[in-house]
Formats: structure tokens, C-alpha cells, sequence
């Protein structure tokens, strides 16, 4: 392991979702090894019991490794799902009349229960309802309040309990049901790093979260909901991170929306120096074979080239046959995406503005001084992590190496692109802050004897958000000699 303590040779994330494949100690370490750097716990799956299991092997690890290793915790959000069919399941034909009421009995060809009052109070005539996934369209035609009458415009077999989706209508519905509730309470229990909040619709959902949360994990809110799109920027104020959910918004949308629109939000997050995760069948095909289709490839180096922070996998690695197969492809694209000569230009095709702070006029200077000289890495003191998400921001050529004396940030810098995080203690001077700079370079394998080192840090030191200090530095190559 002893190597693993050491930066990746690539800068953007991987980030896997664990499971029944790869819930074990032994399968996490390997994953790690494969090039995993961050792990999801789907909380629609599991106990509490076999997660915590997991929570337990990846800090086991993270020790073993000398490394810190991030964890979210998924939140499910609201499921909602018709009734029951006495004979399932039915046939929906295309033109016909379909209801869905509030009544318990089990359904038929004409009508099923919808146990969602809040759905059926808001829906009105022309709005669309998307059952199991989007393969049934229906259209309203009729609503009072108390059933919804609707004409079939896309049919097929229907069975007990699939999902229903509106993709045009604001739902007064929480992002946090009573089960998110408990499982967050969960989550932060077992001091993870990261909360993925589902089914947001509107900045208030951000905001309830963000209040329980209580800033003891970095809140991502998850970008699968049409209506999201429209308050984009205010979600991603109140946001520490958003993901790119493109299961869900491929089902609400035309499929032919989602890529755009991907782009979009990557933009906007890059933006505003929020992490950026694309999530959602990027290797769908590994699920079963050891090999994925050239256009998964395609579309993950899409995601690399846009400027993400993180890629994902979701049931490649937690419930496939081969997860250790789809961590290594995720690191092969990746790491050949970003030796493209063409990657440098094609990353910074979003502008990122800086804002008139002293932070980030150091952070452009940072990202101009590496492209001027050579230079082996930006070295970043930092309490919050704040330095570090505004050097990430820009992109730079050079590794970006963040210390810092909290063991929560260095894991929450997991999800960041290029950052290679260290736990080590404050500094209290100038000189004690360029030579654990030059020490900490050389023993991460990020510069050598004659190279150059970009630092940044706030004074005075310790104090979070109060970045105002540059300094290149050239390395000797025997800073790490006992004196």
C-alpha cells in the first residue's frame, strides 16, 4: 500500500457506489487500489448495519493507506409509486382513458390508486405523467382534486407499484422523507463525509438539508429534476457540490435534452467553484461484461473533457460482475483523456471570472504562474478547504497538494479535481510554512530536486477564508534530511 499513499497521476475523481458486490473489506481495498478514490453508500439499498460495516473497512483502509478516503451517503428521497393491480399486470393501449384516484382498491385497465394526494391536488389538464421509468406517457385530460383523469399516449404492460415521475410540475413534496431523515441522522452518526440530497426541486430543499445537516458533512445536491434546472444558480449557492443525475432526467426529459444540459450544469458548478459530479450509466454495458462499448468510453472522456470533477459509477461497481474491472477503465479513460494534448484547452473552454477577492485573484495568479514557468505542484494551506476549491476551480496544469490540520476537509477534498490532500499539522510562521511545503512535495512524489513549488496560505495562519499569500519556491532536494 505503501505507494497508494502517494498523488494519482490524474486529476479528475473516481467515485463508486458499493453494494452486494463490493461490500467487503477485501473488494473495497482492491477498488482503492484500481483507482477509486472516493465511495457511495446508496441509502435506497441496504441496512444500516451492513453501511456501517462499510464505513468501518474504507477508515480501516484509509489508515492502512495513509491517505484520507471520502464517503457519501445517498439519500433516497421521495419514492412515488401507483397501487396495486388485482391481475397484474395490465395492458395500457395507446388512446385509451386511464384514471388514477385516491381510492385503495386494487386497479385494473382503467384505473389504478395514485396514494400521492399531494400529486393528484396539483396536477391539471395537459400536464404529462410518466409511469415505470417513462415507458408509459400518459396526458391529463381531467383533474378535481380527487382522482385525475388522463388519455394513454404511450402504452404497454403496467405491474403493482412503479414509479411515477411529473416532469412539468413543481410537487409540494420535501426533498426529505421520514426514511431520509433517519438515514441521514445515520450517516452523520458514522461521521461521513459527504450527504447526496435527492429529488431537489427548488433552492428550500438545499436549505432544509443544509440546516440539518448542521455543517457536520458537505451537502450535494442532485440534479434530476427538470424544475432544478430552473433555479440552477440558487441551488448551487447553497450547495457544496451538485451531481449531474442523468438517470432520473433522462427519464423526465427527451433524451436528446440531457447532454446539453449536462454541459450546462458543469458550467454553472465550474462557475461558481462548486464540485461537479456526471453520475449515472457512464459504464452501463460492465454490469455484465468485463469490456464497455466504445460509446460509454465516448461519453465518460465527454464528461473528463467538460471539466468534472468527479465521474461515477453506480451499479457497475455495486451490483455487477465486474467491479474491479469498471474502476480500472474509469482510471484508463480518464488518465488517457487527460495526456490528450488538446485536454488543457478543451478544460478551460468555461470561463471562470474570478471574483474581486484577494483569494481569487492569488488563485488566477496560481493557475498563470504554472502556465508561465515550470512548476510541480500548488501547494495550498488550508482550515475549510476554501483555497483549495478556488485553485481547483481554475484548472491548473500542475497537481494541486492541499494541507491542512482538519482530517474533515482533507476527506471532503475527496470529490475535488487535481487536489491531493494531506492531514498535518497548522503552521504558525513563514518559514515553518515553506519548509512543510517543500517536505510535503518531496515525500508525495510532486516535485524533485531543482523544481519549482507555487504557495499559497492565509495570514495569519489558521484562520479560515483569509488567503492572501503567494510565494514560489525552488526545491533543494534534501529538505526531507534530518537536520
Amino acid at each position: 500500500m505503501a505507494a497508494h499513499m502517494f498523488s494519482r497521476d490524474r486529476k479528475v475523481k473516481v467515485l463508486a457506489t458499493l453494494g452486494p458486490a463490493s461490500g467487503s473489506p477485501e473488494m473495497i481495498e482492491k477498488m482503492y487500489k484500481a483507482g477509486v478514490d472516493a465511495f457511495r453508500m446508496n441509502m435506497s439499498h441496504g441496512e444500516h448495519k451492513a453501511h456501517a460495516k462499510n464505513v468501518a473497512s474504507i477508515r480501516a483502509l484509509e489508515k492502512k493507506a495513509g491517505r484520507p478516503i471520502t464517503i457519501l451517503a445517498d439519500l433516497q428521497g421521495p419514492k412515488l409509486r401507483i397501487g396495486t393491480f388485482a391481475k397484474a399486470p395490465v395492458e395500457l393501449k395507446t388512446g385509451a382513458k386511464f384514471t388514477l384516484d385516491l381510492q385503495k382498491k386494487k386497479g385494473d385497465a382503467k384505473r389504478v390508486n395514485l396514494p400521492h394526494r399531494e400529486i393528484i391536488e396539483t396536477l391539471e389538464p395537459g400536464h404529462t405523467l410518466l409511469l415505470d421509468d417513462g415507458k408509459i406517457r400518459l396526458e391529463v385530460t381531467k383533474a378535481d382534486g380527487k382522482c385525475v383523469e388522463t388519455k394513454v399516449i404511450v402504452g404497454g404492460p403496467i405491474s403493482d407499484r412503479k414509479g411515477v415521475n411529473v416532469p412539468e410540475v413543481v410537487l409540494p413534496v420535501s426533498s426529505l422523507t421520514d426514511k431520509d431523515r433517519k438515514d441521514l441522522t445515520f450517516a452523520l452518526d458514522q461521521d461521513v463525509d459527504w450527504i447526496a440530497l435527492s429529488f431537489v426541486q427548488r433552492p428550500e430543499d438545499v436549505a432544509e438539508a443544509r440546516r440539518l445537516i448542521g455543517g457536520k458533512a458537505a451537502l450535494l445536491a442532485k440534479i434530476e429534476k427538470p424544475a432544478a434546472i430552473d433555479r440552477l444558480d440558487e441551488i448551487l449557492e447553497l450547495s457544496d457540490a451538485v451531481m449531474v443525475a442523468r438517470g432520473d432526467l433522462g427519464v423526465e426529459l427527451l433524451p436528446e435534452q440531457v447532454p446539453p444540459l449536462q454541459k450546462q450544469i458543469v458550467a454553472a458548478a465550474r462557475k461558481l467553484g462548486r464540485p461537479v459530479v456526471v453520475a449515472t450509466q457512464m459504464l452501463e454495458s460492465m454490469i455484465k461484461s468485463p469490456t464497455p462499448t466504445r460509446a460509454e468510453v465516448s461519453d465518460v472522456a465527454t464528461a473528463i473533457y467538460d471539466g468534472a470533477d468527479a465521474i461515477m459509477l453506480s451499479a457497475e461497481s455495486a451490483v455487477g460482475d465486474w467491479p474491479i474491472e469498471s474502476a480500472t477503465m474509469m482510471d484508463r479513460i480518464a488518465s488517457q483523456v487527460e495526456n490528450d494534448p488538446s485536454y488543457a484547452e478543451r478544460v478551460h473552454f468555461t470561463e471562470t471570472v474570478p471574483d474581486e477577492t484577494t483569494a481569487d485573484a492569488l488563485a488566477a495568479a496560481s493557475y498563470n504562474i504554472a502556465r508561465t514557468i515550470k512548476t510541480s505542484a500548488i501547494v495550498c494551506f488550508t482550515t475549510s478547504g476554501s483555497t483549495a476549491r478556488r485553485m481547483a476551480r481554475e484548472r491548473p496544469s500542475v497537481p494541486l497538494l492541499v494541507l491542512t490540520p482538519n482530517r474533515h476537509t482533507a476527506r471532503r477534498v475527496g470529490l475535488l479535481w487535481g487536489a491531493h490532500a494531506v492531514v498535518t499539522r497548522d503552521v504558525s510562521d513563514f518559514e515553518e510554512m515553506i519548509a512543510k511545503a517543500k517536505r510535503m512535495a518531496l515525500r508525495h512524489k510532486l516535485g524533485e530536486a531543482g523544481s519549482r513549488l507555487i504557495v499559497c496560505a492565509g495570514v495569519p495562519f489558521g484562520t479560515p477564508g483569509s488567503t492572501n499569500l503567494l510565494h514560489v519556491v525552488r526545491l533543494s532536494g534534501n529538505e526531507l534530511k534530518r537536520k
